[in-house]
């Protein structure tokens, strides 16, 4: 054997480091590649990045300088052609960077945000001549993508082999349009697709609207659209055409979409005869929309008949014809047969929508295989939306149009189906003529395909018929309500009148809306008529929303008449002008009563003396009463102005006093907060309130009423001091809302039920004669206050005497719970709770002395039950709807209810739905939240549910979250309480996707994992009859974007899942910060169960060993307190 070879080991010297030992991240991989790859990544970057690798390195500098000598396209907005280019720019750096790109060919996103329009010397900017030299710098340019008007019009000028790219969309202006946003379209201008539209419109708040304007479309002055044969898309919306004849030279032969809505062109109708001759020969003609353009009637009927044989208008298939007011008949007629082959959808403006259209097609037996879109009384959403009367906008040149509703009738709509036999979705705007929608079911009319439907303002739609007609639709899935089956006035069944169809007016009924009250603080008969006749502005988002849809024209008639009528009727008063008094707003109610009681007498409307909860003030019915409570206490003139300034001085410190969930920075209630000692009233001398009495009133004691009415005015003039019943009433029950001060007097008795609302007793209604707070109280009442001057409360009104101090209980059950209050709870137990009187109201009343009306009669809210019976029926959405009742007799696959702003819906019946998950009430006043959430947790665990609510009256949480974890519901349920004001949608939409992570969980491990499953049935109920009734209940608190939440919940898993560490599936690539809800899975990596139940396999095994069950279903229930006030808060999600 040789010797051994000896092994040297080399010493690294000056910390030297082998080359074996670099560690891979270190190297430089990007320096490796050859130019070529490195120009081929740079085709997925944005230019911005580009130019900035240009100062890493030498060879990634010629890199960039090698890809932009070669690049023929370039985007200077990354794709997004919504925003604006690099800031930044001046003309010499711009130059600079098109000297680079010398092969440049397409340069789309030149969309600066601010261009100057000549240059200045010594003074560097961004200007449109420097723009214009930088692209004639680039010899192969062949389009350009901008939004800038004068920068395109430069093009044209300068430029006119240049074509302009994409949608030209100009964002600088709005409407009324700006003098200085002009465009002068060159003959034969090279471009395909031009959008001159205004979405940023005065008085106009849509949210779609802000978006557009957000997006840069505006208005614009166009002297006159001239020869352009390359366009293929006008889009023309809100533009001022200068010139007396503007479409002298309109001849656009590739025309495919034709767009010109709300323009103020000229007035003369013969000046359109060159514009529709133009769209008859462009024969690719495809779309076209008209809506105020005052064309010649009869003019495309002749201008069809002279081109359908050369193709005019054979392509079409859209049509939308709105607000052309010499439109006839025959116009729409001559299209549609036309366009038959390829039509899809039909607009069709209200004068235009009448049976004798669709009999006339039906006479021209034609086919229309692909048409599915039918929309009639089609009215412009910009007039649904904005506050913009018609004389508003014929002042900026528009024409003149009053659109009347559309006459189609019962017979018409049958037609509809019969030529229309494919129709899938179908919109009725305001067509007061429609009855019985089951009469629109024939042999030859099934509605076989239709799928949508959507009916707004249809008042005189029978609701049973409606019922009737929905379950004979075998594919109808979608149902929409706005503005439908709206409540009968009171006192219209008294006189034989059919509410909201206008049939039956009587002269009487036409009195009593101009007549004055005698009540008022006004004593001049004009002002009082002028109040009644004009409407005044209200803060309520269902009046104003009604009262936009409003067309001049519709008062002639009969349907909307009356609704006008009811609306004056029902309408806030102003504050009244004589006592100059101003008080702040009313305190809050507690729990709503579930019914509105009142009587009509011949004083007008009376109210029983019954608590009920804070509403809305609407103009619907006849329940505003409600919304103002009749709670008042009068206090003298100067010292109510006193109050008023220092009311106005310290606004915002009155609302933080009042303990109701009203906004920011409240969370609910987990204890119940003591009653406290009530200081000792005093009697002020009172002013004469606008309010009627409030005691019912029997015969015998009309014609004293009578006179008293007619005496109020002589006493005015020599007296300030004339309290009604009804007003002391309502102030002291407020004042003294306890168990204990209405136990105190005989015949003041309350029974309450289990719902927590308070019915007046027998002897409380039997109470007529007026109360000895009151001057024109009767020698009865004088006699009523002897026998009870022990009482400290009046048994007629519950007035307080001013001998006695009423005491507050220091605790009461559920049972002896007042259902309302409307006086602050005292923060400490010494203090005096201060009743907070309200702004004086002028009412007017719907009944007057010369009716029959003037009967006194009790009259609760109309009962209208919508119930619905569909096989495919997916969602039912209504809006500002007359509905009381829901239900759901057998609608299998049912996904969703929304309602919003429906005034009298109370009540949610579930008789066959077994899949419905999701439910969303909105501002619905007077809904019966216990016996809805009830409802539908009472259905069989077949799906997660998930609840919406935005009440208007105060809620008892304590008694809610007590309700519903005691019940016998087989869910684990999450209450979570919103306080964003205005509202917050961040948790909302985040809850549906952590809560089926929670049901999965537990679907898993029942059906894999044999784990117990829990049940509610009588035996649980009883084994846990108290806290935490066999669940295990946890709150969790938090603010998003400032406004607090609180979540009560028995969801297992979620406190370990929501404090668990992001694992290596967290995910940060979306905009919108998860992080900030109340429970982030993808912030966490927690995609499915699978991940999840490794990150609680520790929970789950307890869990397994105390052998504790978990439910397969889970129910969220989200209540948003922002409109708990009783005035709605203006939202756009709903």
């Amino acid at each position: 054997m040789g010797p051994r070879k000896k092994s040297v080991k080399t010493c690294l010297m000056n910390n030297e480091i082998p080359e074996e030992a670099v560690s891979d991240e270190t190297k430089d991989y990007m320096n490796q590649l050859s130019h070529e790859v490195l120009c081929h990544i740079f085709r997925y970057l944005p230019l911005q990045d580009i130019m900035c690798m240009e100062c890493l390195s030498r060879k990634l500098k010629e890199a960039v300088t090698l890809y932009l000598r070669v690049v023929r396209v370039v985007d200077l907005c990354a794709g997004r052609w919504w925003e604006y280019m690099p800031s930044g720019f001046t003309d010499s750096s711009f130059l600079t960077l098109l000297k680079k790109m010398p092969d440049v060919e397409q340069l789309y996103g030149l969309h600066p945000r601010y261009l100057e329009r000549r240059r200045v010397r010594g003074h560097e900017a961004f200007s449109i001549p420097g723009v214009l030299e930088a692209l004639q710098a680039c010899p192969n340019l062949v389009g350009v993508e901008t939004s800038h008007l004068e920068l395109v019009e430069s093009i044209w000028t300068y430029m006119p082999h240049v074509h302009i790219l994409g949608k030209f969309r100009n964002r600088n202006g709005a409407f009324p349009i700006p003098p200085e946003n002009k465009l002068k379209i060159p003959i034969g201008a090279k471009i395909q697709t031009l959008h001159l539209v205004v979405y940023h419109c005065d008085g106009d708040t849509n949210v779609y609207s802000k978006l557009m304007n957000m997006l840069g479309k505006t208005g614009v002055n166009v002297p006159e659209i001239p020869c352009i044969p390359m366009l293929r898309h006008l889009y023309m919306k809100w533009v001022r055409l200068t010139k007396p004849q503007p479409f002298k030279d309109f001849l656009c032969i590739s025309l495919r979409t034709f767009v010109m809505r709300n323009c103020a062109g000229p007035t003369n109708s013969l000046k359109y005869v060159p514009l529709v001759t133009g769209l008859a020969s462009a024969r690719n003609l495809e779309h076209i929309e008209m809506v105020r353009v005052p064309f010649l009637g009869g003019l495309i009927q002749h201008v069809v008949e002279d081109s359908w044989r050369s193709g005019g208008f054979r392509n079409l298939h859209t049509i939308v014809l709105g607000a052309c007011k010499n439109a006839l008949e025959v116009d729409l007629g001559y299209l549609i047969i036309t366009a038959a082959r390829r039509l899809h959808e039909v607009r069709i403006q209200p004068s235009l929508t009448k049976d004798g259209v669709f009999s006339a097609l039906k006479m021209a037996e034609l086919e229309f295989p692909q048409f599915e879109t039918l929309h009639l009384g089609y009215v412009d959403e910009f007039l649904l939306q904005s506050r913009m009367a018609n004389a508003d906008l014929v002042k900026y040149g528009l024409a003149d149009v009053v659109e009347n509703p559309g006459i189609i009738t019962d017979i018409g709509m049958k037609a509809v189906n019969e030529v229309f036999s494919c129709i899938k979705y179908l919109a009725i705007y305001n067509c007061p003529h429609l009855h019985n929608p089951y009469n629109w079911i024939s042999d030859h009319s099934r509605w076989t395909r239709l799928v949508d439907i959507n009916l707004v303002r249809c008042h005189a739609l029978k609701l049973d018929s409606f019922g009737q007609f929905i379950e004979l639709l075998p594919s109808l899935e979608f149902i929409s309500l706005d503005q439908m089956f709206r409540e009968p006035p009171k006192g219209c069944a008294r006189v034989g009148l059919s509410a909201g169809t206008g049939i039956g007016v009587s002269s009487a009924l036409v009195s009593n809306q101009n007549s004055n009250n005698d009540n008022d603080n006004n004593a001049q008969n004009n002002a009082n008529i002028h109040d009644n006749n004009h409407h005044h502005p209200d803060d309520s988002d269902e009046e104003n929303d009604f009262r936009q849809d409003l067309q001049p024209g519709e008062q002639q008639f009969a349907a909307d008449a009356l609704n006008e009528m009811e609306d004056m009727v029902q309408e806030d008063g102003e504050v009244t002008a004589e006592s100059g008094l101003e008080t702040p707003a009313r305190s809050q109610a507690a729990i709503p009563g579930d019914g509105d009681e009142e009587q009509a007498g011949p004083s007008g409307l009376q109210r029983v003396v019954k608590p009920t909860p804070i509403t809305v003030h609407d103009s619907e019915s006849d329940d505003e009463e409600d919304s103002l409570e009749l709670q008042e206490v009068w206090i003298p003139k100067n010292g109510a102005r006193r109050f008023s300034e220092r009311e106005e001085k310290t606004g915002e410190s009155v609302q933080s006093r009042e303990l109701s969930v009203s906004g920011k920075g409240k969370t609910p209630l987990r204890k119940r907060y003591n009653s406290h000692q009530m200081g000792q009233s005093k009697q002020f001398p009172l002013e004469e309130s606008s309010c009627e009495k409030g005691c019912q009133v029997t015969s015998e004691q009309i014609k004293a009423d009578m006179k008293a009415a007619r005496d109020i005015p002589e006493k005015k003039k020599n007296k300030d001091v004339y309290p009604s019943c009804s007003s002391t009433t309502a102030s002291t029950v407020g004042n003294s809302s306890s168990h204990s001060t209405a136990s105190q007097s005989p015949d003041f008795v309350r029974t309450v039920n289990s719902s927590g609302s308070s019915e007046p007793s027998p002897t409380e209604v039997d109470v007529s004669r007026q109360c000895v707070c009151s001057p024109g109280g009767s020698e009865d009442s004088e006699a009523m206050e002897e026998g009870d001057a022990e009482s400290s409360v009046c048994p007629r009104c519950c007035c307080h005497r001013p001998q006695e101090s009423q005491r507050r209980t220091s605790r009461c059950s559920d049972e002896e719970r007042p259902s309302t209050s409307r006086a602050c709870v005292v923060n400490g137990p010494d203090e005096v709770a201060k009743t907070k009187p309200r702004h004086a109201m002028k009412r007017k009343r719907t009944a007057d002395k010369s009716t029959s009306t003037s009967d006194p009669v009790i009259e609760d809210d109309h009962v209208q039950v919508l119930v619905l019976k569909s096989k495919n029926l997916v969602g039912v959405t209504m809006t500002n709807c007359g509905i009381t009742d829901l239900v759901l007799r057998d609608c299998p696959k049912m996904m969703f209810i929304h309602a919003t702003r429906c005034r009298v819906l109370k009540h949610l019946k579930v008789e066959n739905a077994p899949i419905v998950n999701r439910f969303d009430y909105a501002q619905c006043k007077k809904l019966n939240m216990d016996q809805v959430l009830d409802q539908i947790l009472r259905m069989p665990p077949e799906r997660n549910r998930i609840i919406y609510l935005r009440p208007m009256q105060q809620v008892d949480t304590l008694t809610l979250e007590q309700k519903l974890f005691s019940g016998p519901y087989p869910y684990h349920i999450c209450i979570i309480h919103e306080f964003s004001n205005p509202p917050n949608v961040r948790n909302k939409v985040r809850i549906r996707s952590w809560m089926d992570t929670i049901a999965n969980i537990n679907q898993e491990l029942i059906k894999y994992e044999f784990f117990p499953e829990a049940t509610r049935s009588e035996d649980d109920l009883k084994k846990y009859p108290k806290y935490p009734w066999g669940r295990e209940i946890y709150t969790l608190e938090g603010v998003v974007d400032g406004a607090p939440y609180s979540m009560i919940s028995d969801f297992p898993w979620l406190r370990s899942l929501r404090a668990a560490e992001p694992n290596s599936f967290a995910r940060y690539d979306f905009e919108d910060d998860e992080e900030s809800t109340i429970y982030a899975p993808r912030r966490k990596g927690q995609l499915s169960a699978d991940i999840c139940m490794e990150t609680i396999g520790e929970e789950i095994s307890e869990m397994r060993q105390m052998k504790k069950g978990v439910f397969q279903r889970v129910v969220a229930i989200f209540i948003h307190y922002c409109d708990v006030n009783g005035e709605p808060v203006e939202d756009d999600y709903i």
